[in-house]
């Protein structure tokens, strides 16, 4: 009886005034920087007011695009293609593999019928030795060129990651030093 009374005690309760184990009202969160959103962090080290920091930050952003010929968020949708790019090659040097196997034991069969029928043995039992020899010889072949071309594939992308990752630095160099001149700590 006691434990039916508190169940429905309980539950009779309004939700709303039940308050344990519930989090405090959240907080909108706070707008990155420009250079938050490029992984620099600036610390004012005058007391710079945050209107004074985005007018700063917007200038250095401008002094160095201009010093570098690079703008970080270009290279970033640069390197996003560059990544799907090399994906759909890799599928294409796949799909381009399909059916080498049946194409070189037909190859294969003939070779052998012909080889079979010349020096006197059966030509059906030398041709289906030859279909064989033919698929394994061409699977292996095209798995070899697609390993190599896969290879290639990616070499191209990591130099195409390296001198972007490149180019993204030296723009953090220019806008750090320009922030720094302007009287911010930074960090990158």
């Amino acid at each position: 009886m006691k434990r039916c009374l508190a169940i429905t005690c309980f539950i009779a309760l309004p939700a709303g005034s039940l308050t344990f184990g519930q989090a405090p009202p959240a907080q909108p969160p706070a707008q990155k920087t420009l250079a938050a959103s490029m992984n620099v962090y600036a610390f004012p080290t005058k007391g710079q007011p945050p209107e004074q920091q985005s007018q700063d930050e917007a200038a250095c952003y401008t002094y160095a695009t201009q010093s570098t010929g690079t703008d970080p968020f270009a290279l970033q949708k640069q390197a996003q293609q560059q990544e799907q790019q090399a994906a759909q090659q890799k599928q294409q040097v796949q799909e381009a593999g399909k059916g080498a196997g049946v194409k070189g034991a037909v190859g294969g069969a003939a070779a052998g019928a012909l080889i079979g029928g010349m020096t006197g043995h059966s030509a059906s039992a030398a041709a289906g030795y030859g279909a064989a020899a033919g698929a394994v010889i061409a699977r292996r072949r095209t798995k070899e060129k697609q390993a190599e071309a896969s290879q290639q594939i990616e070499q191209q992308s990591a130099q195409a990651q390296q001198a972007t990752q490149q180019q993204t630095d030296n723009f953090k160099k220019a806008f750090s030093v320009c922030l720094e001149a302007k009287n911010y700590m930074v960090k990158y």
